[in-house]
Formats: C-alpha cells, structure tokens, sequence
C-alpha cells in the first residue's frame, strides 16, 4: 500500500476539523432552544409619547433602557388606525382588510376574528410554546372569538376598549339631561379565558389594570417550565379613560396621561427584570409598540404624535406610524435606530422565521424583518408598497420613501385644542386633496411633490390598482377577490353574559 503524501495527509487532517466543527455547530444550532417572544402592546400612544422618541415632560427610564439596549424603529406602522382591525393584523400578518376587520368592535358586534385564519400564538402553540393574553383582546368578544380559541392557554382582560362602558362621557351627557336615560353601553365585563370574572367593572378596577396585567404577565414568564414562551400583553392604557394605580397618581407631576404613561413604562421594566431573572435575556424577544396614534379631540388626556400630521382615526403618519423598540440581548444591536419601513404584519413571519414555525397556507401580507431587527448592513425593507386602508377606503399607497393620498373625508382638530377632563371635543370634516408626499424630507406631510416625481406617482397608482382588485376599496366602488370573511355568529353559539 502506497503512503499518502504529507501535504495530502495534513489536507485531510484540517478537512476532517473543519467537517467535526462545521458537525458541532450544526448540532448546537438544532439543539438551541427557539426564542421567547413579548409583545407589549399600548393603546392610542402616539409617537412622540415617550422620551426614546422626543418625549421631555416626564421620565420613561424603562423605555429608554429598552432603547439603549435594544433598537428603535422610527418608520414602523400599523394596518390602520383604529383598534380592531390594528390588533386582527398584529396577531395574524395579514392587512386588516383582507380578514374582514374593520373598526372597533363593541358589545353588540355579531363578527370576531374566524378560527380559519393562524394567529401569532397558534404558530407558536405548534412549536411547543406556552402562550398568554392579559390586557385587551377587541377581536370578537363571544366565546368562540375569545383568545383561548385561537392558540392562547391563558387569557385574562377585556373584551373590548376600556370606554365601551355605562360611564362613557357620551353617557354621562345624555344622563345630565335625563338622569334615567339608558346606557349606550353594556357594563365592562373582566374575562378569564371564556368565562366573566367580574360581571361589572368599576373606576376602582381601572385603577389595577396596568399592574395586575403586569403580574399576570411576569408570572407567566417565570412559571417553572422547559417550554417556550409567547405573551401578548395588550395594554388598555394609555385609551381613555385614564386610570393610573395609587403608586403612580401624581407622580409624573405632568396629569394623568403622563402619570399613566409612567406606569405603562413600569410594566415595560417589570417584564425585562423578569425575563432577566430567569436568565433568559439572550433568548427572548421582547417588541414595543401601539396600535394606533394618538386620539387628539381628548387633549389632555391624549397623547401627541408631532411631528408627524393628525392622530388616530386617519392614515396621516400620526394615525398609524408608531413608537416601536426591540430588546433581545447579544441579538438585536444595542442602541441603535433602524429607519427603514416595517409594520406589524411582519411580526408574525419573524417569528415563524425565528422559530421554524410554518406559514399559513392562505395569503398573508408580512414579511420577515430579522436583516433589519439585528442590524444587517444594507438591510432594506421587505415592502415595495403598503397599503392605508381606513373604514374600507384606501386612503394611500406609501413605500419606503414616499407617500400617494388620494382624496377622502377625513377627522380633524384643524389645529384647536382638544378637551380636558377626560371629555373630548368634536372634530371638523376636512377634505384630503390628492397628493404625493416625500416622507424622508417632509415627515409632516405638508408638500405636493407630485409634479416632481411622476415616476414615483405612476408606480404608486398601479400598486393602488393591485390592492383595489385584491382587496377591495370603497372609495373607488371595488370588490376585492382576495378577501377573507371574519367569523360570524350562528344559531346555537354561546354568547358571553353581558349586563345592559
């Protein structure tokens, strides 16, 4: 038998390393156990309402560790700006529009989210992930509809927004003049899973909800269990009206919407400290946003979205473009700012990418952002066009740069003030014109540049096109093909006991 020449010997020898190392490291990638997920979830926080975002009037030291820890996102955004159809496409990837949710759903709403379309908790509920829901659900509050239906273990809070109760200033007002006037509301029920806990809840109960959802929430995480963990921690807050627990009332010296952002901020700080008390800092993503802007005819007792124009209820930047942190230690690049376009809807294909989790086979409208969560250089965003759907109207197409509004009837305050006190003042009806606006240099969307950019004009009309065909748009009389009924009730189903 002839002897292998030295040089092949030793070619060999380093291949075999490298073949035994490259074996090592594929196994430790299989054996290392997917990411913990957190979505923290405000209600009606406009972008400028905490200090990694411009914010001065009052201290957010939790956020702000978030930021330096973690990334910001300036241009992150929502399906649209209003409750429901924000939460329905944060928990299934999908444009709002395409899974039939629109609006807020109340108490007498006879839809939810259908049980045919795959949410965020269900793909990971497949992984083998524990899965929980305290706060605010607004996707349908009969049972079928309820979280424990659709992938989550645990759910305890609210069907719906915290002012959908007898105490609605519009209540109030109506019985000022007729103190026997009956309710436009039925009393705020306190869910677990599928059955009501508190039949009626009280100012008293408001003023717990922040830290007793926090609890819930940081007991969950630290729950002794090898599995995996996803929660969705929809806060009511900071949607009026404004509660804040005894510990912070008066404490921001800046009134109650400040002292509530604080507490808000507290329960961000809750849920890091938790997280790293199980040590699980560098295996868990935690996200933070909101689901809409600002609702501005409160005034006092609303947030702010400048620079950006108007608030929550329109598809102006300050409607739907929220203020969003990321935190996953030894992940996500630390104190950074990523200013490329993304949205909620790409939540749910992260995490699928982060975890394995296959994809639904029906459409879904997200797309997977982990160049841009940890910094890859020259990552860019996944959406050529986005779609502003607002109350069934496509109200623009943006993409990364820039904005096409086309004309609708929209809410404003027209630059006055809105209320105090917790009661808000009417807006005006204004017209939009049509319009291109370049959102890199005009983040206010006060500039016509369309006459400068027909190129950009033309690309933006044919995706509209697209979106109309697919999925509809009232402005324009389109049907769309591509949508997706919700769930509806049906004889025989159970309903949730609710008092009128």
């Amino acid at each position: 038998m002839k002897s292998i020449p030295l040089r092949i010997f030793f070619c060999l020898i380093a291949l075999a390393v490298g073949l035994s190392a490259g074996a090592r490291q594929s196994t430790a990638q299989e054996s290392s156990p997917p990411p913990n997920v957190v979505v923290i979830f405000i209600d009606d926080m406009g972008y400028a309402d905490i200090h990694p975002f411009g914010d001065t009037r009052y201290p957010t030291p939790n956020l702000d560790r978030m930021a330096a820890e973690g990334r910001k996102f300036t241009d992150f955004c929502v399906s649209s700006a209003v409750c429901s159809a924000s939460r329905s496409a944060l928990i299934t990837g999908c444009y709002h529009k395409r899974i039939g949710i629109s609006g807020a759903l109340g108490p007498k709403s006879e839809i939810g989210l259908n049980s045919a379309e795959t949410t965020i908790a269900e793909l990971c509920r497949s992984q083998g992930y524990r899965t929980a829901v305290y706060g605010k659900w607004h996707l349908g509050h009969n049972p079928k509809f309820l979280p424990t239906n659709h992938g989550f273990d645990e759910f305890y809070g609210i069907p719906y927004s915290n002012d959908m109760w007898p105490l609605h200033p519009a209540t109030i007002a109506k019985r000022q003049k007729n103190p026997n006037a009956p309710s436009n509301w039925a009393e705020l029920p306190m869910i677990k899973d599928t059955q009501v806990v508190i039949e009626s809840i009280q100012p008293a109960d408001q003023e717990q909800m922040t830290k007793q959802f926090t609890e819930r929430a940081v007991e969950f995480i630290k729950r002794d269990s090898d599995k995996p963990f996803f929660v969705y921690l929809p806060h009511p807050m900071v949607h009026v009206p404004l509660y804040a627990s005894e510990a912070f009332r008066g404490k921001s010296g800046q009134g109650l919407f400040g002292d509530v952002v604080m507490e808000v901020d507290w329960s961000v700080g809750q849920v890091l400290d938790a997280i790293e008390d199980i040590g699980a800092e560098r295996n868990t993503l935690v996200v933070f946003t909101s689901d809409n802007g600002p609702w501005l005819s409160y005034g006092s007792h609303a947030g702010q979205a400048t620079p950006l124009r108007e608030g929550k209820g329109t598809m102006f930047e300050g409607g739907y473009r929220e203020p969003t942190l990321m935190w996953w230690k030894g992940k996500i690049p630390a104190g950074t700012t990523c200013d490329t376009f993304a949205s909620t809807i790409d939540l749910l294909p992260t995490i699928a990418a982060l975890n394995g989790g296959e994809l639904p086979n029906h459409p879904i409208d997200g797309h997977d952002i982990r160049p841009l969560m940890f910094g890859q250089p020259d990552a860019e965003s996944p959406h050529e066009s986005f779609a502003c759907f607002y109350a069934g109207e496509l109200r623009a197409v943006r993409n990364e740069r820039f904005k096409l509004v086309f004309p609708h009837n929209y809410r404003t305050l027209d630059g006055h003030p809105g209320g105090t006190g917790g009661l808000p003042v009417a807006y005006q009806s204004a017209r939009a014109k049509r319009a291109l606006y370049d959102l890199d240099n005009d983040i206010g969307e006060t500039t016509d540049v369309s006459q400068q950019f027909p190129e950009v004009v033309a690309q933006l009309d044919a995706a509209a096109e697209v979106y109309r065909q697919k999925l509809g748009d009232k402005l324009t009389k389109t049907t769309g093909s591509e949508i997706r009924p919700a769930g509806r009730m049906q004889p025989g189903d159970e309903r949730l006991p609710l008092v009128w």
